[in-house]
């Protein structure tokens, strides 16, 4: 809707990337709030978001470039064009991207692993619910033709210049149905991370419901670069939203058993 928020001449101030930081800067304060309740210091959880923050854009990047390797090895100079540099990646490779140096972190600086991801994911679900509205001011990620009365008509030339959205169509809101599924899993994340029963409770819970969520919301994208598997019956990042429904079950499903006492009767 709103590609620039400002523009100053030949200088300008993106939306899209106003939005992004500031719900980077909001997850990460919730986030370090969540780790003092952990035990972890302040100064460290910093150090790991930041550090996880760097690794997200990068990965996320990594994986826009090479869903559409083709067109990238056909035009390489696009892959340092504004059009790239603006659109707003791939958030799964993002996540798997942050996933690989919170592991190598974690490990390095002995971190305790899950209550730390604990700490972080109700966090990552609200900063990725604000960046989301970037993505709908930018006009990327969009969503399919549809006739409801929920559409959204895009009118910008800029953003169908930057990153191809359709214009005079009416289109499936997507990047607004994510961002209120993220926000509805941010509120859920921190109603059950007062009452934690073990670690890896929160993080195994946001990767089972962000991957479910994410999963059907991909059948309204109609944005392209997010690859296709099985002959196109599903996309690339469906198969890794499967991946993350699996991971978070697992951690569930390996929850440390409460230990049962049993008393002896005397006679």
């Amino acid at each position: 809707m709103f590609p620039r928020l400002f523009q100053f001449g030949h200088f300008a101030i993106p939306t899209y990337g106003v939005l992004v930081a500031t719900g980077v800067l909001v997850g990460l304060w919730i986030s370090v709030r969540n780790s003092a309740k952990q035990g972890i210091k302040p100064a460290n959880a910093w150090d790991f978001g930041i550090a996880v923050v760097l690794a997200g854009i990068i990965g996320s990047k990594l994986l826009y470039i090479l869903v559409d390797w083709r067109f990238y090895v056909d035009h390489p100079r696009e892959i340092f064009s504004l059009a790239t540099l603006q659109a707003g990646g791939v958030f799964s490779g993002g996540l798997i991207g942050a996933f690989v140096v919170a592991a190598w972190y974690l490990r390095k600086h002995h971190m305790p692993a899950l209550a730390t991801c604990d700490a972080f994911s109700p966090g990552l679900a609200m900063g990725h619910s604000i960046g989301r509205l970037g993505c709908f001011a930018a006009g990327c990620c969009y969503g399919k033709p549809t006739d409801h009365f929920w559409g959204v008509t895009f009118t910008n030339p800029l953003a169908n210049e930057l990153v191809g959205t359709p214009l005079g169509h009416a289109l499936e809101p997507t990047q607004l149905f994510e961002s209120a599924v993220e926000l509805g899993i941010f509120f859920l994340l921190t109603w059950m991370f007062k009452r934690k029963k073990f670690d890896g409770q929160i993080f195994g819970a946001y990767l089972f419901l962000y991957g479910i969520a994410r999963f059907f919301l991909e059948f309204l994208r109609d944005d392209p670069g997010r690859g296709s598997v099985f002959g196109g019956v599903l996309s690339g990042t469906q198969l890794i939203a499967i991946g993350l429904v699996l991971t978070g079950g697992i951690i569930w499903y390996l929850r440390p058993t409460p230990k049962v006492v049993l008393a002896a009767a005397t006679r």
